[in-house]
């Protein structure tokens, strides 16, 4: 199992920059990927980006250009980082990673409890 712990949220005023940070735990040499969702107010979870180790990264079309996403090199951590913030941002942030085990092949999906994002004046 991989438990990730995201940190970083709270209450941001529209400009400024936010990083979010993600902790994983566990089987983290399991994760092929790691990547970032979130949860806007009367809407469905959706991608923010993704990373997967040893390959390429991607961005949603609604947050390309405005989001950065990175991790640590031995898995232990993602981050999303946005320079002026605006208020269409306000959202549950999720981290997420998608490990890959075990004989027969296992494939599972890990999630974050979330942390909120809120921009506002």
């Amino acid at each position: 199992q991989v438990h990730l712990v995201e940190s970083g949220g709270g209450s941001v005023q529209p400009g400024e920059s936010l990083t979010l940070s993600c902790a994983a735990s566990g089987n983290t040499f399991s994760i092929v990927v790691m990547g970032w969702y979130r949860q806007s107010p009367g809407k469905e979870r959706e991608l923010v980006a993704q990373s997967r180790f040893g390959g390429s990264t991607f961005y949603s079309d609604s947050v390309r250009g405005r989001f950065t996403i990175s991790k640590a090199a031995d898995k232990s951590a993602v981050f999303l980082q946005r320079n002026n913030v605006k208020p269409e941002g306000t959202a549950v942030y999720f981290c997420h990673a998608k490990g890959i085990t075990g004989v027969p092949e296992q494939r599972s999906s890990y999630w974050g409890r979330g942390t909120q994002v809120t921009v506002s004046s």
